[in-house]
C-alpha cells in the first residue's frame, strides 16, 4: 500500500489530455439502425468504446463511465442517446446484452442501466420521461431477479451459453490465461461447467479475476448486489417522485431485505465484504474493488463504512492508484488483479470514499490516476484499457493486447479533473 501522493501534474499536462479526449468523442460515435449480420441495429447514434479496430459495438457497463465523461464535457444528447440505445435493447430482448452484436444475446453486463438514467434525470429534471423509462427498468431488474437468482437471496452471474460457446469459453480462457484445461483430464461434464463459470465471469466484466476461483456462477458478488441495491433505492425514490408511495416503500423494504443478507453473508469478522460462495457457505479469500461500490450504493452504515476503508484501503491502494485486487500469490496471471488498475473502479472509489466523508483518500486517489494517465499519455499519446497501478503506466498484466481506448479510461478522466476542481473551491 502507497498513501503517498503521486507526482503532481501540471495544469498544461492535464489540459493536452483533457483537449485529447474533447476532439476525440466524436470518433467513437457510430450509428446503424438496422440489423446487419451479427451487429444488432439501435435506433440511435450510440458511443463505442475505442476510436480505432477494437470494441466497435455498443457496451453495457463500459458506457455509464464514457457517459459521465461526455455529460461533462457537453455531450449530455450523446450520453441519452446511449441510455436510449441501452432502454431499446431491454425492450427487445428483456434484458440489457453484453453488447450489441449477436454473439453477446448469451449474457448480460454489471447492470449500470439505472445509474445511467440517474445521470440523465440529474441534468434534465424531464419527471415525463422518468415516468417512461422506469418500467423498462423494471423489467431489466426483474431479469436479475427471476434469471440470476441465488437460493441465499443474493444475486448471482450466469449465462445461457449452449454447448459449444461453453467450450469455446474454455479454450479462450485457456489460452488469455496461459494454459490448456482441456488437457487437465476433466470430463466432457467437467468441461461444460467450467465453461458455463467463464461465462458467467464474462458477464461480471471482471474476465478473469481470482475472486470466484473459476467458479463464478457459485459466488454472490458483492458489486453487483450493491449495484441492485442502488436500483432498489432509486426505483423508491423514482417511485415517490412520481406519487406512487406505496410501490416507493415497497422498493426501500427490498433494498432493506438485500443489505441485511449481503451485511450477514458478505460481511467478514475483519470490516470486509467478501463475495459470498452460496454453494459451499462461505465467502472469496480475495479482498477486491469490487467493495468500493458498495459505498458508491450507499449500503454500510458510518461505522461499517469507516470500518471497511481502515482495512480494505491499504491492501487495494499503490502508488499509482487503487489496485482491481489485492496482491498475493495467484494461480494465473489475471487482467483483472494486481498490478493493474481499472478505470471503472477507480470511479466508484472515488465517488464512494467521498460519499461517506473520506474525501482526502479520494482526492489522493484522483490524484493518482490523474498522474498516471498524463505520464502515460505523455509517452504514448494515448488513453489506455488499463493502467499498472505499482509502475504509473500502461505496462500491464494482460490476457490479450492491450487496446487504446477512450470510453470508460476517458469518462473517468474528465469526471476526476472536475471533482479535483470542485474540491479545491
Amino acid at each position: 500500500m502507497a498513501c503517498n501522493p503521486a507526482p503532481k501534474s501540471s495544469e498544461e499536462e492535464i489540459a493536452r489530455v483533457r483537449e485529447f479526449i474533447r476532439t476525440s468523442w466524436e470518433g467513437t460515435v457510430r450509428f446503424n439502425p438496422t440489423d446487419s449480420q451479427t451487429l444488432i441495429g439501435l435506433p440511435r447514434p450510440y458511443t463505442v468504446p475505442c476510436a480505432g479496430e477494437t470494441f466497435q459495438e455498443l457496451y453495457y457497463w463500459d458506457t455509464f463511465f464514457a457517459n459521465e465523461g461526455l455529460i461533462r464535457d457537453g455531450h449530455l444528447d450523446q450520453a441519452r442517446n446511449n441510455t436510449e440505445d441501452m432502454l431499446y435493447l431491454v425492450r427487445r430482448y428483456g434484458f440489457m446484452p453484453n453488447g450489441s452484436r449477436t454473439w453477446y444475446l448469451n449474457r448480460s453486463q454489471p447492470p449500470f442501466l439505472c445509474m445511467m438514467v440517474d445521470r440523465i434525470f440529474e441534468q434534465t429534471r424531464d419527471t415525463a420521461w422518468l415516468a417512461e423509462v422506469f418500467p423498462t427498468l423494471r423489467r431489466e431488474y426483474d431479469f436479475w431477479m427471476t434469471r440470476r437468482i441465488a437460493p441465499c437471496g443474493l444475486n448471482h452471474y450466469a449465462s445461457s451459453a449452449d454447448t459449444a460457446l461453453r467450450l469455446e469459453f474454455v479454450a479462450t480462457a485457456g489460452q488469455r490465461l496461459g494454459t490448456d484445461f482441456r488437457k487437465k483430464g476433466l470430463s466432457e461434464s467437467e468441461l461444460l461447467k467450467l465453461g458455463a463459470h467463464f461465462a458467467a465471469e464474462a458477464e461480471s466484466g471482471w474476465d478473469f479475476n481470482p475472486r470466484f476461483e473459476r467458479r463464478c456462477e457459485d459466488f454472490c458478488p458483492v458489486d453487483l448486489n450493491a449495484n441492485l441495491y442502488f436500483y432498489e433505492t432509486a426505483f423508491a425514490r423514482y417511485a415517490a417522485l412520481l406519487g406512487d408511495e406505496a410501490s416507493a416503500a415497497e422498493w426501500q423494504r427490498a433494498a432493506d431485505v438485500r443489505r441485511k443478507r449481503i451485511n450477514r453473508l458478505c460481511l467478514a469478522d475483519d470490516g470486509i465484504y467478501y463475495d459470498y460462495d452460496y454453494v459451499n457457505d462461505r465467502r472469496s479469500t480475495v479482498v477486491s474493488g469490487a467493495v468500493f461500490s458498495l459505498l458508491y450504493a450507499g449500503l454500510p452504515d458510518a461505522q461499517q463504512a469507516r470500518r471497511l476503508v481502515k482495512k480494505a484501503l491499504p491492501r487495494l491502494e499503490f502508488e499509482y492508484g487503487i489496485a482491481v485486487c489485492e496482491e498475493k500469490p495467484y494461480e494465473y496471471v489475471y487482467q483483472w488483479s494486481y498490478p493493474n488498475g481499472w478505470a471503472p473502479i477507480t470511479y466508484l472509489a472515488i465517488r464512494g470514499l467521498d460519499r461517506y466523508g473520506f474525501s482526502a483518500k479520494a482526492r489522493r486517489i484522483a490524484r493518482k490516476y490523474v498522474a498516471t494517465v498524463v505520464a502515460t499519455f505523455a509517452q504514448t499519446h494515448n488513453l489506455w484499457e488499463k493502467y499498472n497501478v505499482r509502475e504509473g503506466n500502461a505496462n500491464v498484466s494482460h490476457e490479450y493486447q492491450t487496446p487504446p481506448m477512450l470510453g470508460w479510461s476517458a469518462g473517468t478522466f474528465v469526471y476526476v479533473c472536475d471533482f479535483l476542481a470542485e474540491k479545491q473551491l
